[in-house]
């Protein structure tokens, strides 16, 4: 294939799924204490993390080096890559973006960076998008075009038990005017412009999870949709809102299965046990 899409762990794609698609993922690091962990191994496992932060054990992410990220590229050109797509979680959550950038000043091959300005599997999705047009035959500036579409239409909505975890790792945006009173709302919040923004607060995980459900059927209006819930330690939860959302959004699956599962390590860490989110994603 002669371009090539590379994307980062943050994305979520199910690794049977990038292999289909030929879509390399670049891991970043979750540290345990004094202990560094590829996202996707089996020592960096969401439950592992959301086990550290209840035990009040020290968790943070690192990106990946931008000799990882040129790693990756070299191993693409090697394999008969001629150009990259390199698709990433949003630049002011993580400085994954800008290694990429660094990166693609020595790569072997040209490389469009992508700055999805999302997080999770709404940078999936994108990834998926720049896929689908170099599988249709367009250019590597179509299929950046193509993931940068995609990521704008789509919609990050979630739930957090606390807004501590965000605090904790310096991600809470524009929803840092929640916090004086996080102790008496369950905040809903979204990502807004490659941040996380304050969207609504309410008063019990009933009603936060009730709400989600509506801003999510709201989000996805009458056209086609790709779906996804994630969770962190809430999967009984998950599942409940996933199987109500398949249901009222049939029509806009048309058939295609919702995902859900749990969020990955490094998303988790900064999210805290009980979060959940979903990802609305219009197929553009």
């Amino acid at each position: 294939m002669s371009v090539v899409v590379v994307t980062d762990s943050t994305a979520s794609l199910p690794p049977e799924l990038a292999a289909e698609r030929g879509i390399i993922v670049v891991p970043l690091q979750v540290v345990i204490g004094a202990s560094s962990y590829d996202e996707g191994s089996d020592e960096a496992t969401p439950e592992r993390v959301a086990q550290a932060l209840r035990e009040f054990r020290p968790v943070s992410t690192s990106r990946p080096a931008p000799r990882a990220m040129l790693d990756a590229y070299e191993r693409a050109a090697l394999a008969g890559a001629k150009q990259i797509v390199s698709v990433h979680i949003s630049g002011d959550m993580s400085g994954t973006f800008e290694s990429a950038q660094l990166a693609a000043r020595d790569a072997p091959v040209r490389v469009i960076c992508v700055d999805s300005r999302q997080v999770g599997v709404a940078t999936g999705y994108a990834a998926l998008a720049a896929a689908d047009a170099i599988g249709q035959g367009a250019s590597v500036e179509a299929a950046a075009e193509a993931a940068r579409t995609r990521a704008a239409a789509s919609r990050s909505l979630f739930y957090v038990d606390t807004l501590e975890y965000l605090r904790r790792g310096g991600r809470i945006g524009t929803a840092s005017a929640l916090f004086g009173g996080a102790l008496a709302v369950k905040p809903l919040l979204q990502i807004d412009d490659g941040v996380v923004a304050s969207l609504e607060k309410v008063r019990t995980t009933t009603r936060a999870l009730a709400r989600l459900e509506e801003l999510a059927v709201e989000a996805a209006d009458s056209g086609p949709i790709d779906l996804c819930v994630a969770h962190l330690a809430n999967p009984d939860r998950a599942a409940v809102l996933v199987d109500r959302l398949s249901d009222r959004l049939a029509a806009n699956l048309g058939g295609r299965e919702a995902w859900c599962g749990e969020l990955g390590a490094v998303l988790g860490a900064h999210v805290g046990p009980g979060m959940i989110a979903v990802c609305v994603a219009p197929r553009t």
